[in-house]
């Protein structure tokens, strides 16, 4: 048999580096079975099984997202053996609930775990929850999450419905129902928190019904603290302002003003110009309407003088 050679050119070098070959530039020779005609072929494509390459596209993929890798990587150490597809599912799963692209950056850094969750048991159980037992409209579902990413964490039959059985007992049902701007309360717990909520403000003096009227009239309240909002601000309502507690059962707005920034600011101008208003006008006006009536007030007294 005789057996013919091809011309195979000479490997080019490098005139930098005359020992480093392109894998491109490397043919592979072999024998054809039919002709006995040694030919040169490409090398398979490479298959790329590097680890460390794979890590490194899923940290792109982080930040493409805006969500800060370090801190994703020491909150949930899971993060390292999910795969890129696995990190793709849960975005794509959030996508068909209207959430945009750009809002995944805060969702996911104020709670890492949940880019290594299971769409089908975690998130869409939620998801079903809001719609079909709270209620919401589909797109009032993205407004909830942005406003409180902590419903996605919290467990549909621990959680969530336990609470909102408790909340529509207290009156969140109707005209007070629980909406996008409310679902917030779905995550406290009953006992440590809306309880202990509702038990200092009976304690002041309310019947349980007025407590629930007040609570119902500015949910705000349930998520205010006891030592940091209600004692202080009531402390200065009964000492400071001499007020009296049927005006915050008739305002119990009274408790989502600053106490330093607004209700003490107004309080002393009122006094220095020997003015008094409701409670209600003395706050939810705005900086200018306030020094407006004020003003008008002034005047009143200085023509009755």
């Amino acid at each position: 048999m005789i057996i013919r050679f091809l011309h195979v050119p000479p490997i080019p070098q490098s005139s930098q580096n005359p020992t480093k070959i392109h894998h491109n530039t490397l043919k592979k020779t072999s024998v054809s079975p039919k002709n006995g005609v040694l030919t040169a072929t490409a090398p398979p494509p490479l298959v790329t099984t590097d680890s460390g390459l794979r890590f490194r596209e899923k940290i792109l993929y982080l930040k493409s997202l805006k969500v800060n890798p370090a801190k994703a990587l020491h909150r949930n150490p899971n993060f390292r053996s999910t795969s890129l597809q696995s990190l793709k599912s849960v975005e794509k799963c959030l996508s068909s609930m209207g959430i945009e692209r750009s809002e995944f950056g805060r969702i996911f850094d104020m709670f890492p775990q949940l880019l290594t969750c299971d769409p089908d048991t975690d998130l869409y159980s939620v998801f079903g929850f809001l719609l079909d037992d709270v209620g919401l409209h589909f797109f009032d579902i993205r407004k909830s999450i942005l406003r409180c990413p902590r419903l996605l964490i919290c467990s549909v039959e621990d959680q969530l419905k336990p609470t909102l059985w408790f909340l529509r007992k207290l009156g969140f049902m109707g005209s007070s129902k629980i909406t996008s701007q409310t679902t917030m309360l779905l995550v406290s717990s009953v006992k440590s928190t809306l309880m202990p909520k509702l038990d200092y403000l009976m304690g002041l003096g309310f019947e349980y019904e007025e407590v629930a009227n007040m609570v119902l009239r500015s949910p705000g309240l349930l998520t205010f603290s006891i030592e940091n909002n209600f004692k202080p601000k009531v402390e200065f309502f009964l000492n400071e302002m001499k007020g009296d507690l049927g005006d915050l059962k008739k305002f119990p707005q009274y408790f989502s003003y600053s106490l330093e920034g607004k209700i003490k600011r107004r309080h002393r101008l009122l006094v220095d110009q020997g003015v008094s208003v409701p409670l209600w006008e003395m706050l939810k006006v705005s900086d200018g309407e306030f020094t407006a009536r004020l003003i008008e007030a002034r005047l009143r007294l200085g023509d009755k003088r």
